[in-house]
């Protein structure tokens, strides 16, 4: 199945937005919040500075700084296809981390989660 540039974006914009609506929030403590707060414990003041011009960032800076990792799903026998657009994973820049913000996607193509993985 061939997926449209439009709806990637979409998808995309709807990932970050769900990201930024979940973070803080009683739900998300195992996503977005705890990913920020592990990294802001674990990354030293020169990578923060170099990514978001600060040594000491917000919550807020580290979710801007996220960068887009890939987008995949599973197809009918459940094996990974890479061309997939169930999930989206962002990162930190510079490989820095095995972690990633995942937001998956319902059969409508509406967030339906947003986790923190390895």
């Amino acid at each position: 199945m061939t997926v449209s540039p439009d709806e990637i974006e979409r998808r995309h914009k709807a990932a970050i937005d769900a990201i930024r609506r979940a973070h803080g929030t009683l739900a998300d403590a195992h996503g977005a919040t705890l990913f920020v707060s592990h990294h802001l414990d674990e990354l030293g003041d020169e990578y923060w500075l170099k990514h978001c011009g600060v040594s000491q960032p917000t919550a807020t800076q580290v979710l801007d700084a996220l960068v887009f990792k890939k987008h995949w799903g599973c197809d009918e026998n459940d094996e990974i296809d890479d061309d997939g657009i169930d999930t989206f994973d962002f990162t930190l820049p510079d490989d820095v981390t095995q972690y990633v913000i995942c937001v998956e996607f319902d059969e409508n193509g509406d967030v339906d989660g947003v986790s923190m993985e390895s």
